[in-house]
């Protein structure tokens, strides 16, 4: 076949290019990747003593009260999908109990079965942080904490934080269905400063 002499014609000129990268070459073809893509535009708010970077697309919403400093409407990945919630919570220099007894809330806050939880350690410029990755079957608190009431969501994933900064511990929290987490997971550690690729996992006794 003609194109099957003149492409070895032209393989022999490049010697050492492997054929599929010639392939590529020869197609116009062109690689990219996620380093590619434009960041996503951020702006900077206050929730207290933290200074907080988030998308400009996560909607703060007003009159939040304390113990709630911050927060936040993630838009949905899908039309008609549920949103997300990111809340950053701070009860004074003290904090609210101690990181292992916040840990084991967090996980009950889950269904036992087919819950999966991954415990990470990390530092940021804002002081350490411990991060517990949830996924499974959320039973989300709604109305007045003081009710004690849930309503059950499946699919669902949560990212707790406690991030020990000078003025007391932080509690960041974001929750919504996995496809949404998985997608802004980034964004949220960009938010106070995490780094994935430096965190340690802490493995369960």
């Amino acid at each position: 076949m003609r194109f099957h002499k003149s492409f070895s014609g032209i393989a022999d000129q490049f010697g050492a290019i492997a054929p599929s990268l010639l392939i590529l070459i020869l197609l116009g073809a062109t690689v990219s990747s996620a380093d590619d893509q434009p960041a996503a535009k951020t702006k900077e708010v206050k929730a207290r003593d933290m200074t907080l970077v988030v998308p400009e697309g996560w909607k703060s919403k007003p009159q939040v009260r304390e113990p709630r400093v911050a927060e936040f409407e993630i838009p949905a990945t899908e039309e008609g999908k549920e949103k997300g919630e990111f809340v950053v919570f701070y009860f004074g220099k003290q904090g609210a109990g101690g990181v292992q007894a916040n840990i084991e809330r967090w996980v009950g806050q889950f269904e036992a079965e087919g819950r999966m939880v991954k415990t990470l350690t990390g530092e940021s410029a804002e002081g350490k942080y411990t991060l517990v990755d949830l996924t499974g079957t959320y039973k989300k608190p709604i109305g007045p904490p003081i009710m004690r009431q849930s309503k059950s969501m499946p699919g669902w994933r949560v990212l707790n934080v406690v991030v020990e900064t000078k003025a007391g511990p932080y509690f960041l929290k974001i929750d919504g269905p996995e496809k949404l987490i998985a997608a802004i997971e980034a964004d949220f550690r960009n938010s106070f400063g995490g780094k994935k690729e430096t965190e340690k996992e802490q493995k369960a006794e």
